[in-house]
């Protein structure tokens, strides 16, 4: 919940209409509205999820990306393109693993990579 709002908390509108959707909507249409409708719910689960995950994503990310010596993702990719992080190979696949795992543990948490035994997170 952010000040000034008060319950309920975004988070919660979210949840709500996804469960609408889901328990009202899907359950008693067919064809191309219960299939909008999943998609809708769907969307609202990813909402969910990074609201629930997206500050923690967000520092997590910038941490990885000072560790490498960068402050954002087109400095990286810019190395990356250049070559002078050839010889960080592994340094910049695990960032780059990290930080695909936490948008796939948004977008679609089944998708997502199991954790990385050598990972220091």
């Amino acid at each position: 919940m952010t000040a000034p709002h008060d319950r309920p908390t975004a988070a919660e509108l979210v949840e709500a209409v996804r469960e609408f959707l889901v328990n009202d909507v899907m359950a008693t249409t067919d064809g191309r509205v219960q299939f909008h409708a999943r998609v809708a719910a769907n969307v609202l689960a990813m909402v969910e999820r990074e609201l629930e995950s997206g500050d923690a994503h967000a520092a997590a990310h910038r941490a990885r990306l000072e560790g490498l010596g960068f402050g954002d993702d087109v400095a990286l990719v810019a190395a990356i393109r250049d070559g002078s992080l050839d010889d960080r190979w592994e340094e910049v696949f695990a960032v780059v693993r990290e930080t695909v795992g936490d948008k796939l543990a948004v977008s679609n948490p089944s998708y997502a990579p199991p954790p990385d035994p050598h990972s220091l997170a």
